[in-house]
């Protein structure tokens, strides 16, 4: 084969690839569609970017294997991320739950990962056309700022995400490398996502739109506690988009509002203190006014405190805190964080992330089927799966390709 030759081809400059990239070896191309290398990093935590968690463990991530990535994980964790930070004097702060951003901007990420990946090479504006393998090599065709060009590889690292947020670029075209090459695929669907509803319950909800409740969210054995937000569309807020990636359609939700309000007992002292009072004013003590009008309207609940038997109460109290609600569907990967599902991990290396049946083929970040929580936790899976990846290929003692390296 001929063409411009590197010992190792990344496809995809986002968190993982750069990654993979800082741990390599020099002769290696990192080449993106974009103008900008990181451009999901820099959008990340309202343009913070919430790099990782402190409480990142296996059990905070989704796969059909749920132990596939305990070695990349284990081997590369949140500590070894902040020391990256801290040579690099990149300040953070912690918000809540463990969940970290740059004090500054998320540029620094970017800026960081960009000098740590030196001297690697960066195309941008290069789009993938063909890729081929002969055994031994990978040859792949690109367009590279409106000019084709063919890249030899020994190595082709796939880290081009998943489908979520088009609008930036994303597509299928990680997962159909994938499936080019034998990988098997599970579902893929929008995960960390708001929910939508019907017209009818929309229209209320859209009544309530900005209002946020503290609540705990229940579906299929899954549950979080965080803020709840209503849209003009549906619900969203962290423990809507958390809950997103366990809900399937048909399901119900069950929502808890104010977990941390013994409500019921509430209710009684409030009765005995002030029942003379109407129930949607009480109500509006413990949750944001608008809401507590609405499940007043909803609930038919009219008169005073005072009016209501314990049995009334109780079933009050568990209206509050067994709330269901079913959505019609999700807002889809126009505003989903991350791709639930990918590339199966059941032919790729958990170690390596190199792919058992095309050697020298790796596959790393969203493109596997590996989805984290919200909180920064798919950051950390980039982190360590592109370490990963890096480190297995700079660690085999093979000779460099002959270089013949155009300018960049």
């Amino acid at each position: 084969m001929t063409g411009h030759r590197v010992t190792t081809l990344i496809l995809g400059a986002g968190a993982a690839g750069l990654m993979c990239a800082a741990h390599a070896g020099p002769d290696t191309l990192v080449i993106d569609h974009a103008k900008a290398p990181g451009e999901k990093i820099r959008i990340s935590g309202g343009g913070r970017c919430n790099f990782t968690n402190l409480g990142t463990a296996p059990e905070n991530f989704l796969s059909e294997n749920p132990h596939f990535a305990k070695s990349a994980l284990s081997r590369y964790t949140q500590w070894d991320f902040l020391d990256l930070l801290a040579r690099h004097r990149i300040p953070w702060h912690e918000k809540t739950l463990g969940q970290l951003f740059c004090d500054r901007s998320a540029k620094d990420i970017i800026q960081m990962l960009l000098a740590e990946m030196q001297p690697a090479d960066l195309w941008l504006n290069s789009s993938v056309e063909d890729i081929r393998h002969d055994g031994t090599e990978f040859a792949i065709r690109l367009i590279r700022e409106g000019r084709p060009v063919t890249v030899i590889a020994r190595n082709l690292v796939v880290a081009t995400g998943g489908k979520s947020i088009p609008k930036m670029g994303a597509s299928a075209l990680g997962y159909q490398i994938a499936e080019q090459f034998g990988h098997r695929l599970t579902d893929t669907r929008p995960a960390l996502v708001p929910l939508t509803f019907n017209e009818e319950i929309k229209a209320g909800f859209a009544a309530l739109s900005g209002t946020a409740v503290d609540t705990r969210i229940t579906c299929n054995g899954a549950s979080f506690e965080e803020a709840m937000l209503f849209t003009h569309r549906g619900l969203s807020g962290p423990a809507i988009l958390q809950i997103s990636s366990y809900w399937r359609e048909g399901d119900r939700l069950s929502v808890h509002l104010r977990p941390d309000q013994d409500i019921f007992g509430w209710l009684r002292d409030r009765r005995m203190a002030e029942g003379g009072k109407a129930i949607g004013t009480h109500l509006a003590e413990i949750l944001p006014r608008k809401l507590a009008r609405h499940l007043a309207a909803e609930l038919g609940l009219s008169g005073n405190l005072a009016d209501l038997s314990d049995t009334a109460l109780r079933g009050l109290a568990d209206a509050l805190t067994a709330w269901e609600l079913t959505p019609t569907s999700s807002e889809g990967y126009r505003t989903a964080e991350v791709t639930l599902g990918g590339v199966a991990t059941d032919q790729v290396s958990s170690k390596a992330m190199e792919s058992q049946r095309v050697p020298g083929l790796y596959l790393i970040g969203e493109v596997m089927d590996v989805t984290g929580w919200l909180g920064g936790y798919n950051f950390q899976w980039a982190w360590a799966s592109g370490a990963a990846a890096g480190r297995a290929i700079a660690g085999r003692a093979r000779a460099p390709l002959t270089s013949a390296r155009t300018p960049r």
